[in-house]
């Protein structure tokens, strides 16, 4: 049966009665955590234009080349683990697109460990979304899709919050403080999820009985990478989130772009630890002191274990390797 005909959403709050439009589907509908292809078809008919390069650095099943495809877009999907034929495997924080060379990036991370993914030491999907590593590996993908994307063009970031163990960890809102410290906020949209789950007695039952909700929307973080002023060296290279304690000196052409007004200070993610039982833990240093690492790599920081070496989030001394186990800080794709 075809789907609803399709629409733009004119709101903050979107919703759709299917996973796909349309006569057939895109992506795959067996492949579990895939997006809803509406909310690619909105994003693309807002935010880009015919022949446009749209990039998925987490594409999985395929689901963003497949609206590509509907839409007249070429689309360039990655992931650690492809599950469609056009998706090539690769490291969301390590992608081989030049600088400033995409018209639109879409990005549906895992929402930690909610779901089995590629199993793959460096996935981000193997790491817990109550941890600092998973936010560290997530900080690399924002970063380098900063890199990738043209001046003026547009990024959406699609994720939903975590309950486990009685703690809810709020994804949507550490993304969106991370995400503009290096982006211009364009908006932030509630997307009623579709979840099958949501329409078994027993799951409503369980939430009544433990006192707890079950996650009944996803955000939509929808950004924008500024304009280059005209006459000004156009920047090259990763645009990197500040420490604790730092404020963003501004270039010229930031400064104009802001009118002058005062940097933002702040770090990338500010999350409990529940085990440390608190928001420092050991090796975190005070408010106004360095953050772990230094030069002799001792200690740590909020951001995870210190590192030896190399440059870290706001040009302090850390380097190597992320903390949290595996290769980068543990992280990788979550495939659509």
């Amino acid at each position: 049966m075809p789907s609803p005909k399709l629409s733009l959403q004119t709101t903050t709050l979107w919703e759709y009665p299917s996973q796909h439009y349309g006569d057939g589907e895109q992506g795959s509908s067996s492949y579990r955590g895939a997006t809803p292809s509406w909310v690619i078809w909105n994003l693309l008919q807002r935010y880009t234009e015919e022949n446009d390069v749209v990039l998925d650095p987490m594409c999985g099943s395929g689901t963003t080349l497949d609206v590509c495809v509907d839409t007249s877009r070429h689309g360039i999907g990655y992931d650690l683990q492809p599950h469609h034929a056009g998706v090539e495997e690769c490291d969301a924080r390590d992608l081989p697109q030049e600088d400033s060379s995409v018209d639109f990036v879409f990005c549906d991370p895992p929402y930690g460990q909610n779901l089995k993914y590629s199993g793959k030491e460096e996935c981000i999907g193997e790491l817990d979304a109550r941890d600092q590593p998973y936010f560290d590996a997530m900080k690399d993908v924002f970063e380098e899709a900063w890199r990738v994307l043209k001046p003026g063009k547009y990024a959406a970031f699609y994720v939903c919050d975590v309950w486990t163990r009685k703690l809810m960890v709020p994804i949507g809102a550490n993304f969106v403080f991370m995400l503009s410290q290096i982006f211009e906020m364009v908006d932030h949209i509630t997307v009623v999820r579709g979840n099958k789950n949501l329409d078994k007695g027993n799951y409503h039952k369980a939430a009544e009985e433990s006192n707890f909700f079950l996650r009944g929307y996803n955000h939509l973080i929808i950004v924008r990478k500024p304009d280059w002023v005209e006459g000004d060296d156009q920047p090259r290279g990763k645009k990197q989130m500040r420490g604790h304690g730092e404020q963003e000196r501004p270039t010229k052409s930031e400064g104009a772009r802001r009118g002058a007004s005062k940097p933002r200070s702040g770090r990338a993610s500010d999350i409990v630890d529940p085990e440390r039982g608190g928001k420092r833990g050991p090796g975190v240093s005070k408010p106004g002191g360095h953050p772990g690492g230094g030069k002799g790599g001792k200690g740590g920081s909020k951001y995870g274990p210190g590192r030896p070496g190399g440059k870290s989030i706001g040009g302090r001394s850390s380097g190597g390797k992320q903390g949290g186990g595996g290769k980068r800080g543990g992280g990788g794709n979550r495939g659509r």
